[in-house]
Order: structure tokens, then C-alpha cells, then sequence
């Protein structure tokens, strides 16, 4: 039998849980354990849940270690710390601070013989991709990416780290205008933060200041400043019933020309019943290439989505790829 990929999990909340479920349905993967900060009762599949202080233990039992902590506080600190002793996948999401972060992450895997890719799922991740393509097939052109309707899970995170916040989602829509207008080919000059409004609803702790919660939100660099934000507080009931699920969703456009009189629209979409969900078997793909490129191939270093092939996300042989996808 082949020998299958050895999986290890680092945090366990929705994406942790996420790549749980993506790593019992891979054939060619066993997860071996879930590591957390904290002391867990136990894991959904039966694997063993471990404390992180005791992660070196399985540096020799694990092949490939899937951070599932939060872009804010977590990655930017997990991710080169684990770099050193396992070869690594993170969901690393605050675009301003991704060259930042794959420099840490080059420096710890070269100097460690590990390997890492940063910014793994479906933006960054996918449709970094397809902007690259668009802009490659299209040169003379301009690309837009919409987000929404639906949660994002790194500024919700963000939210909920706010003091006095007990539990809170963000949703991130397109502005209707603007997509139709870029979906017609007539395009847009207007920027991505003016094309997207922020939607926040909060669930305050008792006697919390929310003048001071709604400051905090929208002037939180990276997150927040130069958006529309609207920030709604809610009680606790309430946003279990309307606002338990995790949906998202997004579009990539490419408008270009080939002359002067042709034009062309390229567009992608997703439409996504659980964000985390989606993310977590994006993440779990990608650990698989970093297997082959590591162990079988032999390569050190960061990596991202686009120095990756394809064919080695697939657990299909090529010969099978070429037959039946090509």
C-alpha cells in the first residue's frame, strides 16, 4: 500500500475543524493528531488532541502541519516558529502584510531545510490565480475582484479580539452598481474598498462601551479603514438565529481587449455554503503538493499558490490527469 500522507492540524476552531473533515475523506492522507493552545476534550474524528507545548514530540510523525490559526494575531508568529521543524500550509490572509510574512517564512525554512507556502485558500490562494491568468491572457486590460455576500472569517476573528466583544460576524458585500458595471465589459475606476461595504453585527459583554467597540472596528488598519462600515449591536439570541452560518463567496474579472474594437470579459465566481469549509480542502489540496515538493522533490523554502503546478494537488496519477481532464 502507499504510504500515506501523515497530517497534522494546529488550531481547532472552524478551519481546524474544516481540514478535519477534508483529511478523513483524502484516500491518500491520516490525520494524526490536532494541536491547540488549549487542553481539548477530544477531537470530532477520534484523533488525539495534543497541547502545543507538546508539538516537537511529533516532529518525526507528522509529514505535513496545517496552521489553522487566525491571520491577526496567530500565523504571523505560528507560522515561522513551526517552520522550523515541519513542513507547513497557513491561510496567512492580510494581503498588505503577505511580503512580510513569506520573508519570515523564506529565511526560517531555508535556514531549517523545511518547507512552507503562505496564503493558502480561495482569496489569496484561488483567485490569485486568476487574476494572474487574466492578466496574463489579457495584457491589455484591467483586473477586479468582488467579494461577497458573505462572512469573512479573518475580520470576524478581528472583531471578536476586541475587548468587550463577546461574539461578532462581518460581511462583506459587493455594491451592485459596480458589479454590473464590470460584468458588462464598461468597467470601473473606482477602488476595491469603494466597490465593497463592510456589515458588522456584535454581540457587546454586559456594560461594554460600544462607542469604544465601534471605533475600534472602523479604524482598524487592514481591516477596515477607508471601507463603508456599518456596525450593528445585537443580542446574543439574535445572532444565533440569524447569523450561525459562515456563506461567502466572490468573483474575479478580467476586462480586456485583443485590438482596439474587440473586448473580452473573463469571469470566475464562487458561491460558498461554508467558508471555512471551502478554505479547509483548498488548504488540505495544497498540502499535498507540499508533500511531493518537499519530500519527493526535494525542495526548501516559501512558496505560494503561484509557484505551484497543478497536477500536484490532484491525488490522480498525471497519466490519469492527462485522460481524463485534459
Amino acid at each position: 500500500m502507499t504510504k500515506k500522507i501523515r497530517i497534522g492540524i494546529c488550531g481547532y476552531g472552524n478551519l481546524g475543524h474544516g481540514v478535519e473533515l477534508a483529511v478523513n475523506r483524502a484516500e491518500d492522507m491520516e490525520l494524526v493528531g490536532v494541536f491547540s493552545r488549549r487542553d481539548l476534550p477530544g477531537t470530532a474524528s477520534g484523533v488525539p488532541a495534543i497541547n502545543l507545548k507538546n508539538v516537537l514530540d511529533y516532529k518525526d510523525k507528522i509529514d505535513v502541519m496545517i496552521l489553522c490559526g487566525g491571520s491577526a494575531t496567530d500565523l504571523i508568529d505560528q507560522g515561522p516558529e513551526l517552520a522550523q521543524h515541519f513542513v507547513t500550509v497557513d491561510s496567512f490572509d492580510t494581503h498588505p502584510r503577505i511580503p512580510e510574512h513569506f520573508a519570515n517564512m523564506e529565511a526560517v525554512t531555508k535556514a531549517n531545510n523545511t518547507a512552507a507556502i503562505i496564503s493558502v485558500g480561495w482569496d489569496p490562494g484561488l483567485f490569485s490565480l486568476l487574476r494572474v491568468l487574466g492578466d496574463s491572457v489579457l495584457p491589455e486590460g484591467k483586473t477586479y475582484t468582488f467579494w461577497g455576500k458573505g462572512v469573512s472569517q479573518g475580520h470576524s476573528d478581528a472583531i471578536r479580539r476586541i475587548p468587550g466583544v463577546k461574539n461578532g460576524k462581518q460581511y462583506t458585500i459587493p455594491k451592485e452598481e459596480y458589479l454590473e458595471a464590470v460584468r458588462s465589459g464598461k468597467g470601473t475606476d473606482a477602488p476595491g474598498n469603494e466597490m465593497h461595504l463592510r456589515e458588522c453585527f456584535v454581540v457587546p459583554e454586559e456594560g461594554a462601551d460600544l462607542a469604544a467597540i465601534e471605533t475600534a472596528i472602523k479604524t482598524m488598519p487592514n481591516y477596515f479603514v477607508g471601507y463603508e462600515t456599518i456596525v450593528h449591536f445585537i443580542s446574543e439570541e439574535e445572532f444565533k438565529a440569524n447569523h450561525s452560518g459562515i456563506p461567502h463567496g466572490g468573483f474575479v474579472f478580467r476586462n480586456g481587449k485583443t485590438d482596439d474594437t474587440t473586448g473580452h470579459v473573463m469571469e470566475f465566481s464562487l458561491k460558498l455554503d461554508s467558508n471555512p469549509q471551502f478554505t479547509s480542502s483548498v488548504l488540505t489540496a495544497f498540502a499535498r503538493a507540499m508533500y511531493r515538493i518537499h519530500f519527493e522533490q526535494g525542495k526548501c523554502g516559501a512558496f505560494t499558490v503561484l509557484d505551484i503546478p497543478f497536477a500536484l494537488l490532484s491525488p490522480k496519477a498525471p497519466a490519469d490527469l492527462r485522460k481524463t481532464m485534459l
